[in-house]
């Protein structure tokens, strides 16, 4: 009789209530029962409390923190009511990630005993188990399901199963101990000599959609679309014996081979070869999880990101030929062309991978993908793509920092799975990150192509004065309020009329979405504003079609949005627009000769707004409008208080902005129609809104 699969990832749609209930109750005790045997080849307590390095915690944190996952992720779908333990489950919470050796957490914890952190496990199981059982279920379970909180707590116990492992396999020798549920492979032989095979041009789509039967992270779904040129693709990962010509050339003493980064993590290390690997008696052994062997050459190299693209760079300098790691867009049509599918739910997969063929690599020409090896399983592969998020991209209210915190350009993508990879981790569509200095069961499999490889923008703009600006010219509606810059530059364009539509300037543009939407009628249009980082607002949006910022929604909480060109029906314009950083009272020579000027909610800005009202005429040909628009907030900090042109009394007469304008655009304009009332919304929270009006006036160029 076969070995019992480890359980794949269940379908969360069918096909009955029970069918699901059952599959998730064995989906969560074989997964909780399989965690526990891990940590069964820890040798003794001390193991448990010593960390097996600087930048992590020692292995009883993890031990507890997957339970706590199940508590705290139950309790905000209202799948249970109260906690088990409130000081185990604050201890165990948080402090998960790995840090950098720039950022150590010197803390000290008590640790409470294996004994209690076993007992807590058990309750936990039980009231998870209760949950199941006994919680009324209707299908199908989606993202908005409370049902949704059980299957996180199980994948999120499954990922900590494999980094568990490797940090089993950091730790001290005299720590841990073999265990027959732990078994490596014991096959090896000399390293195959790798070579290069083509990759035909096309296309990778990406991304999944919510309707999706599996469970998926939020930064799965979404929509990417990408055409890849051909490329030429190892036909092996990397193995042990390839990366020993590295070793042996001295590749780690070589700064050439390193970027910046790189060249720190060895000042940190002293590393002059993979971590894994031990010199012992004049030989090459391999650490493993609860062992060392004679080195099996040819096996996958595992290293980080940082060695990986050392490698490449120094391969690169052998060959003459552009060496690199792959895109995770590549890595994608690599798996296409080479016929892939996911794991399946009957039999072992075609892969070393799913804990299916034991608990280590094995040789890298095993598993055969076509005419390529280990497409997917054996060690995780390292990608140049730092982790982003697709359009389309949400956060989940119950696991907020999931992702967000990875999208730093810190943290690359690894793909294809490793031998311990199990559920969601084992699927093609999986994203997982992690700092290029960190240890994963990974490895690489190298390029080589002529294109650079494209890495999407993934921050989000943090800056709570740009975040507003970015929502106040790109984000929701509040209120029954249209957008303002979308009002403005309609207002622009009716008054245009049939007059020329050749250049148009958005004098103190922000971040830019009036320039867009003038982008509409006018052949060019320049933004300028004073600030260089509200113009990077605008630049980004230009060059990439998408800008991503954070909304303070309460206190320290935050929400996230992407908002693209495409959805708000200006794709296709970037070409007509431009922005430069500029002070509206003292412009260049270059700008000028236009036919519509639009100054918005400026003039009350300025430091010397007579400056600009007498001289603005020279900007715009004859015919053509200056459209001012201002709320009129004159305030001594922007303006000292005797450049204002409005808002005082004069003689014990009120005078206006708009009586000021008169005057001092009287000589070159004429007042076109009378001044338009536009209200506009600022969000600054979720619930705290700045209500404004801004008169609009138009003026002609005589």
């Amino acid at each position: 009789m076969p070995p019992r699969l480890f359980p794949r990832t269940p379908l969360l749609n069918g096909p009955d209530a029970e069918t699901v209930r059952r599959s998730l109750r064995d989906y969560f005790l074989d997964t909780f029962d399989r965690y526990e045997s891990l940590f069964e080849t820890l040798a003794d307590d001390e193991a448990w409390t010593r960390k097996p390095i600087a930048l992590r915690h020692p292995l009883i944190f993890y031990f507890g923190h997957t339970a706590t996952f199940f508590i705290n992720k139950l309790l905000l779908a209202r799948l249970v009511q109260e906690r088990l333990n409130p000081r185990l489950e604050s201890m165990f919470a948080v402090g998960v990630d790995e840090m950098s050796w720039d950022d150590l957490n010197e803390a000290h914890y008590d640790w409470p005993t294996v004994a209690e952190v076993r007992d807590y496990r058990r309750q936990v199981r039980e009231l998870v188990t209760a949950v199941i059982d006994h919680t009324p279920l209707t299908l199908p379970i989606g993202w908005d399901h409370p049902w949704w909180a059980i299957v996180m707590g199980i994948e999120h116990e499954r990922i900590h199963l494999e980094t568990s492992s490797v940090l089993i396999r950091q730790q001290a020798l005299s720590f841990v101990k073999p265990h027959a549920d732990w078994q490596p492979s014991r096959d090896s032989g000399p390293a195959p000599e790798n070579r290069l095979l083509p990759v035909a041009a096309g296309s990778v789509r990406l991304g999944r959609e919510f309707s999706d039967p599996f469970y998926g992270w939020d930064n799965e779904y979404g929509m990417h679309h990408a055409d890849i040129p051909a490329f030429e693709a190892a036909r092996y990962l990397t193995s042990n014996g390839e990366f020993r010509e590295f070793v042996e050339d001295h590749g780690y003493s070589r700064p050439e081979f390193w970027d910046e980064e790189g060249r720190g993590w060895l000042g940190f290390t002293a590393a002059t070869h993979p971590t894994f690997w031990l010199w012992r008696d004049g030989d090459w052994q391999l650490r493993l999880m609860t062992e060392e062997v004679p080195m099996p050459w040819d096996w996958p190299v595992e290293v980080n990101c940082l060695e990986a693209r050392a490698f490449c760079r120094w391969k690169a300098a052998k060959t003459g030929r552009p060496v690199r790691l792959p895109t995770e867009d590549e890595w994608r049509r690599l798996y296409d062309v080479c016929g892939l599918a996911d794991v399946p739910a009957d039999r072992s997969a075609a892969a070393n991978l799913h804990l299916d063929h034991g608990a280590s690599s094995c040789p890298v020409n095993r598993f055969a993908h076509g005419d390529f090896f280990d497409v997917t399983g054996n060690v995780w592969q390292w990608t140049e793509t730092p982790i982003y998020p697709f359009d389309g991209f949400t956060v989940h209210p119950w696991y907020d920092d999931f992702s967000t915190p990875t999208f730093d350009d810190r943290h690359n993508l690894i793909k294809g799975g490793s031998w311990i990879a199990c559920g969601n981790e084992a699927r093609a569509d999986s994203r997982y990150a992690f700092r290029r200095h960190f240890f994963q069961h990974a490895g690489f499999r190298y390029i080589v192509s002529a294109a650079p490889a494209q890495v999407p923008g993934s921050l989000y703009e943090t800056d709570r004065l740009l975040s507003e600006y970015a929502e106040f010219h790109y984000g929701d509606l509040h209120y029954g309020v249209a957008n303002f810059s979308e009002s403005l530059a309609k207002l622009c364009i009716a008054a245009l009329g049939d007059r020329p539509a050749r250049n148009a300037l958005d004098l103190g543009c922000a971040a830019g979405r009036a320039t867009f939407e003038l982008a509409q009628r006018f052949d060019r249009v320049t933004g300028i504003d004073f600030s260089a980082r509200f113009i990077g607002l605008g630049v980004q949006m230009a060059e990439q079609g998408k800008l991503r910022y954070t909304r303070t929604d309460e206190g320290e909480l935050v929400s996230y949005c992407t908002r693209t060109l495409a959805e708000l029906g200006l794709e296709g314009i970037q070409q007509k627009v431009e922005f430069f950083q500029g002070d509206a009272c003292n412009l260049k020579t270059p700008f000028s000769s236009y036919d519509l000027v639009l100054a918005a909610n400026l003039i009350d800005r300025l430091y010397n707004p007579a400056l600009f009202l007498n001289h603005i005429h020279e900007r715009i040909n004859p015919g053509g409008l200056l459209v001012l628009t201002s709320p009129y907030t004159w305030l001594p900090e922007h303006t000292p208080r005797e450049a204002w042109i409005g808002g005082f009394k004069r003689d014990g007469e009120t005078v206006t902005t708009l009586d000021g304008l008169k005057v001092m655009l009287g000589g070159h304009f004429r007042l076109v129609g009378e001044p338009v009332d536009v209200p506009f919304v600022i969000r600054e929270t979720k619930r705290k809104f700045q209500h404004s009006v801004a008169e609009v006036t138009v003026w002609e160029r005589v």
